[in-house]
């Protein structure tokens, strides 16, 4: 059993769904992202997933561009932060996924990538810019380096479609809560709501549903998990918070602790979706 997987099922023993806190590698700076994830995780978040800045980052909002922009400007690369994962996994117990684009595993060579991944600690990666249907050659070495390969499905997905990302994916499956980039929202949409309802109904525990991209406050957190997820996938948030504290890092890593904290109560509110093993 993956250390993703093992997860999922021991929150699903205390009924707790996932925090999940994405955090962009190197912004600031690569010095700070380990802090930055000491405090998440001292907040009580369940999974870290590190952002590999990329110049032509397509999923991503202002704020993680912005995000992105900081760290590639301090000299974050992808080797830079296979070594933050490395100290995460030297400090914390956490099942740590990364997030690239493609071109950046295609770059490092797939099987330069995924070693590089394992050695550093890292569990899975997510690619949202890599279609199921080209995924073999990298699925084929990921599995080999017991890295976990989570594919997006979004509120267009069609239901045969959701089958083919289900079935190709391990750790979970990421459902992105609303069409377009990521950030921060005010409220969650009832379409998304209706998406994570029927995904659950389709998916009947099959796997963990993890829901990203827009969720920012507690009762977001709390309404994906009572309407079938298992997770809640927090980035611009956590960003925005870094970005209005680049100045005073306790303060930033203060606030960074109690929002994670906050956020994470919410999902100890309700039960979690079971999952078959």
């Amino acid at each position: 059993m993956s250390a993703i997987a093992a997860t999922f099922r021991e929150l699903r023993r205390k009924n707790e769904g996932a925090l999940i806190a994405y955090v962009m590698a190197g912004d600031p700076a690569p010095k700070h992202t380990v802090k930055i994830v000491d405090a998440l995780v001292a907040g009580g978040a369940d999974i870290v997933e590190l952002g590999i800045p990329f110049s032509d980052p397509i999923a991503d909002g202002p704020t993680l561009q912005r995000a992105a922009v900081r760290a590639l400007e301090a000299g974050t690369t992808p080797r830079k932060v296979f070594d933050v994962a490395r100290a995460v996994k030297s400090a914390h117990d956490v099942p740590l996924v990364v997030m690239t684009y493609y071109n950046i595993v295609h770059q490092m060579g797939v099987e330069a990538f995924c070693s590089a991944a394992e050695q550093s600690g890292v569990n899975g990666v997510i690619a949202p810019d890599l279609p199921v249907e080209e995924a073999a050659l990298y699925k084929e070495a990921a599995t080999r380096y017991g890295l976990d390969t989570i594919f997006l499905a979004a509120p267009s997905t069609s239901e045969a479609r959701l089958e083919k990302l289900l079935n190709a994916s391990s750790g979970f499956l990421y459902l992105v809560s609303a069409n377009g980039v990521t950030g921060a929202r005010e409220t969650v949409q009832d379409e998304s709501i209706a998406f994570i309802k029927q995904t659950a109904s389709i998916i009947r525990g099959r796997a963990p549903l993890a829901v990203g991209f827009g969720l920012s406050q507690p009762s977001h957190v709390r309404q994906v998990i009572d309407n079938g997820a298992n997770a809640a996938i927090v980035g611009s948030r956590f960003a925005e918070i870094v970005e209005q504290n680049l100045d005073d890092s306790d303060k930033m890593l203060k606030m960074l602790r109690q929002c994670a904290h906050a956020l994470k109560r919410s999902t100890r509110l309700s039960g979690a979706m079971e999952v078959t093993d």
